[in-house]
Formats: C-alpha cells, structure tokens, sequence
C-alpha cells in the first residue's frame, strides 16, 4: 500500500474527534469507498504517500505553450496554484488515492457536448468520492479530476464562475506529473496513439 496505513490507533471507545468515530478504521472506510468507485466506473484505486506524488515545472509549461484554455478557465493556470504553492499544499495531506478506470471517448479531439458528456462523468466520480470521504470525517479532502472542467460549455472566466463550488481542477492543472508519479509507485502506464483506442483515465482524492 506504498506505505499508507489501513489501520489507525483509536481510543476511548464510542467518543468522536474531529468528526470521525474513533471506532473506525481507514479499512473500513477504504472498503466502502472502493465499493462506491466500482459503481463509478473506477477500476483501480492505489494509495500513495503525498511525498511521492510528483509536481513539475513542464507540466505547467505545457498548459501555457499546447492548451487553448490556458487563461480562459477558472480551472487551469495561471488561476491554478502554481508549482511551489502546490508542493506546499501537498505537505498539508497525509496521502492521495490515484482512481483510475478505462474510458472510451470517440469525440476526443471535438469540442462538442458528447464530449462534454465523458468529461461530466468523469468529474461527477471525483466529486461524489471526495463528498463521501468528507461526509466520513476526512475534512480536508479534496479532488483532482481527469482531463478538465466541462460543467460549462464555455467558461465564463475572467466573469464570475456558475459552478464556484462544483468546479475543481485536474492534475495538469495543479502541475501533478502522473507518468513520474506513477513510475514512483511502481505502477505501468501506456501513451495511446490510436483516436478511438479505450484510454486509462487518472485523478486524485487529497486526504489528511
């Protein structure tokens, strides 16, 4: 479990703290939480260590110099932290849950609501993970989705957001280098070629 415990030291037996039961463990929250990822279309949950999440300097380079909504979202650069700020908020979080799944997406490279659609999805399964671990007592947890925001068709950037407490960023977005993350944790990963080609997606669930 690349070093993240399963199982935390409770006391004093019926009381709360911070709003969770000291009665239960991280197992038992982990259990139900994968059983609601399978139901979400996430086929793989692996635990890592936030000091072994990887953030980079070209990750955000290549928001600003390959990515037509570099300044035009709410949700990506420069409105994201940048990578000094993230390294620190990660220094906040005890570990990341990496949730991924496999995805077709045909209207990849179109800007159009099927595509829209997948991207929903995909951001609906962050979200509604991250409200359940909150809802367990894990406070702080936050989501990083795949891919990036679609709730609107465009954003309404530099105007006031529609969705300011929906919305959240990707891992690109906040400078999160998976491939390197992944190689860390011992994990594969494939660059797909073929447009049609089923592709693995990624995201991340922050908690303390």
């Amino acid at each position: 479990m690349c070093g993240v415990p399963i199982e935390r030291v409770h006391h004093n037996k019926g009381t709360k703290s911070l709003g969770r039961e000291l009665t239960r463990t991280w197992a038992d929250d982990f259990s139900a939480i994968k059983k609601l990822c399978w139901e979400m279309g996430i086929d793989e949950i692996i635990p890592v260590p936030t000091n072994l999440i990887v953030v980079s300097e070209w990750v955000r380079l290549k928001c600003k110099y390959g990515c037509q909504r570099y300044g035009k979202s709410w949700c990506c650069p420069p409105e994201t932290p940048t990578p000094d700020s993230v390294r620190s908020i990660l220094k906040e979080y005890e570990f990341g849950l990496i949730l991924s799944g496999m995805i077709s997406n045909p209207f990849f490279y179109r800007n159009d609501q099927r595509k829209r659609r997948i991207q929903v999805k995909l951001w609906k399964a962050s979200v509604t993970i991250e409200r359940q671990l909150f809802l367990r007592g894990y406070y702080k947890v936050f989501s990083l989705i795949s891919e990036n925001c679609a709730l609107c068709k465009t954003c309404l950037y530099p105007q006031a957001c529609a969705f300011p407490e929906e919305r959240r960023p990707s891992l690109e977005a906040f400078s999160i280098d998976i491939f390197e993350t992944l190689r860390k944790v011992g994990k594969e990963w494939k660059i797909y070629q073929k447009k049609l080609e089923p592709y693995r997606h990624y995201s991340i669930i922050l908690v303390q």
